[in-house]
């Protein structure tokens, strides 16, 4: 047993002594259990909680809320935190500090049984009987549980997921036809990347249960998040069918309608929406959204300022405005986010939000010492939300290079699906891949799409069939067959095809897309690559001042970020070596520096003819997604090619981390 297992043993050893004297009622005890714990490890969450717990029987209530204090700073998302602290300030008689701490803990846990309660009896006492009935709604819910699966619930909600999976699997086999044990299950597969499994379980309890509303709102959400909108949409109409005037089903329904580019009866319901909710931030945000995707920038600007002015402490109306790119923030405002931030309990994401959108204020004032450290701080946040390794990423790109030789492409040369339809547009975030699938999207034979996800999404499956053997991903793609490789290539352009309108080619710009690219040339022979690069300061800067709205994990550290470059470099150096003459390399730079050159070179390579609109790209009217969509519909500016030197002061971590590929990147 090494060092590490025996200290773990022996802290939860000491956790149980400490559990059974609170018990007990000594609670002086507990708290001097806990106190050795934490001379070992001054951030460990349990032996806080039990502390603060003790605390607060002993009537120690400064006490306990400074305990609560440092556990909330180790994990800002610690549900049972908040219920704690709502507990001493309920004893204190601040029923108005209770409630919000016990709201506050049902956001971060939703199976925090008691904080349900307690809310529904202090929203009675105040009058406000329908949110007191939605609260204990959710109470009567959970206590109907199984024991088993309210355990489980709290085990997802903490972040154990493992654990929670353990659990809830050992109660489905003495109850397998349970659907909120499926619910739950579907839920833990999804986050923990097993999306296959999450979506049979969804579909069997649906079957057990069509109209089970938890489920449907769960699966419409799984489905977003898979970019399976067509699926979405459906059963998005299913839950409105249900309850045909409920805004918060209307919202939904509009969400997963714009998924599908039906942009006018989405803005209908997202307007109905807000006549009965005029003051409902989501919803304001979701029409923001909407409104910015087709350029109407000016009407989103105003949903976003009136989301964060019905919920001033709402992160992501002011990073909607600082992800527009174009937008400046005012004095007022910025003053407004730093008196949000410097006040009350915000989670992580929020924090994050309000940290990045502050770095693009003071960017923009070209105070850039103050924007670094706002920047710098984002960062953080999101670091302590993920779990990402650049070890194992440089492992998982290596098992690229190690299984995609030229063998693999010699004997499974001429198979797979024969269609020339797709463009891929491939590398890292922030590189210009938007620019240059704007710039494509502008001719006649070509429909810009998203960032797919459908690549990504074979490779997992590639990997969980794998799982319990010693032939994994992508080492198990010299074992499928001709038949193999021609059905995975059919299916992605059969399920791509609700993205594209009537062009013959379409393009799906999924940066990530470019570790696999062994896997595409193996199903899509005939597809077009281009790899969209820039120059590697620029290009990690710009990747670690974006707050990205899901993955792209790598960016949130400047070491992080280098690595990965340096590793994607590696990486699509051993394509071009294996596959010579398949991928297009276009360096930013060069779009910038001669833009009708670039745009010839491409549609050289893509066999097309040219034409002028794909110049005068910013004219082209066409909904954009992602972060650059204002500034694609604007003319090239040469402005931004070197805004990474303005932090250069600080940036000593990153060219580090980046090595040879700072120099050697084209």
């Amino acid at each position: 047993m090494t060092r590490v297992q025996e200290e773990t043993e022996s802290h939860a050893k000491a956790l149980q002594a400490a559990k059974l004297a609170l018990q007990s009622g000594k609670f002086s005890d507990a708290v001097k259990i806990c106190e050795a714990i934490l001379l070992d490890n001054s951030d460990h969450m349990e032996a806080l909680y039990f502390t603060a717990v003790s605390q607060r029987y002993k009537q120690d209530f400064p006490g306990a809320l400074k305990t609560l204090s440092h556990l909330k700073a180790a994990a800002p998302e610690y549900g049972r935190a908040y219920q704690e602290q709502a507990h001493i300030f309920l004893a204190k008689g601040d029923r108005g500090r209770a409630l919000q701490s016990y709201q506050q803990a049902c956001q971060f846990n939703p199976g925090l049984e008691a904080s349900w309660r307690a809310q529904a009896e202090i929203l009675n006492e105040m009058g406000r009987t329908v949110e007191a009935r939605n609260a204990m709604g959710f109470h009567d819910r959970l206590t109907a549980l199984p024991r088993e699966l309210h355990i489980a619930t709290n085990l997802l909600h903490e972040g154990k997921l493992v654990k929670a999976e353990q659990v809830c699997k050992s109660y489905m086999m003495k109850d397998p036809r349970n659907v909120e044990g499926m619910r739950l299950l579907a839920d833990i597969a999804s986050r923990l990347g097993a999306n296959n499994e999450a979506e049979f379980l969804y579909d069997t309890a649906l079957e057990l249960e069509p109209k089970n509303i938890a489920v449907l709102i769960d699966y419409v959400s799984f489905l977003k998040s898979v970019q399976k909108s067509e699926k979405a949409l459906k059963h998005a109409e299913a839950l409105n069918e249900i309850l045909p005037d409920n805004p918060m089903l209307q919202s939904i329904l509009a969400i997963q309608q714009l998924q599908v580019g039906d942009y006018e009866n989405a803005m209908v319901l997202f307007d109905k929406v807000l006549a009965k909710v005029p003051q409902d931030p989501v919803t304001l945000i979701s029409k923001g959204h909407a409104l910015k995707t087709y350029g109407q920038q000016d009407e989103a600007i105003a949903c976003y300022r009136d989301a964060f002015k019905y919920k001033p402490d709402y992160g992501e109306a002011y990073f909607s405005l600082a992800n527009l790119k174009t937008y400046r923030f005012l004095d007022d405002e910025i003053c407004q986010m730093e008196k949000v931030l410097r006040s009350g309990d915000l989670n992580l994401q929020n924090r994050a939000q309000l940290n990045f959108s502050l770095g693009k204020a003071y960017e923009d004032q070209k105070d850039y010492e103050a924007a670094f450290r706002y920047y710098d701080e984002g960062n953080a946040n999101k670091r302590n939300l993920s779990r990402y390794n650049s070890e194992r990423m440089t492992a998982d790109l290596q098992a690229q290079k190690d299984a995609c030789n030229a063998a693999l492409f010699k004997e499974k040369s001429g198979r797979g699906h024969d269609a020339k339809d797709p463009i891929f547009i491939l590398g890292l975030p922030r590189a210009g891949s938007t620019l240059l699938e704007q710039i494509l999207a502008s001719h006649s034979q070509i429909d810009g799409t998203l960032e797919l996800p459908n690549i990504l999404s074979l490779a997992n499956k590639l990997t969980r069939r794998s799982l319990g053997t010693d032939n994994e991903y992508p080492r198990n793609l010299k074992d499928l067959s001709a038949s193999d490789l021609e059905k995975y290539g059919q299916a992605f352009i059969e399920e791509t095809r609700i993205h594209r309108e009537d062009a013959p080619l379409f393009i799906d710009k999924m940066p990530n897309n470019f570790r696999h690219i062994g896997l595409i040339h193996l199903i899509l022979p005939n597809a077009k690559i281009i790899d969209a690069r820039r120059h590697p300061m620029a290009c990690c800067f710009s990747g670690f001042k974006q707050l990205f709205a899901e993955g792209q994990e790598f960016t949130y550290g400047l070491e992080q970020i280098g690595r990965y470059y340096r590793d994607y470099v590696d990486l699509m150096a051993h394509w071009d070596n294996m596959l010579p003459g398949k991928i297009l390399r276009v360096q930013y730079e060069d779009v910038v520096a001669d833009t009708e050159t670039q745009v010839r070179r491409m549609l050289d390579y893509l066999e097309l003819p040219f034409e002028e609109a794909c110049v005068e790209f910013h004219k082209t009217e066409r909904s954009v997604r992602t972060a650059s969509s204002e500034q694609v519909r604007q003319p090239i500016f040469k402005s931004g090619l070197e805004q990474w030197k303005n932090f250069e002061p600080w940036l000593d971590p990153l060219k580090e981390a980046l090595g040879p590929a700072l120099e050697n990147y084209r």
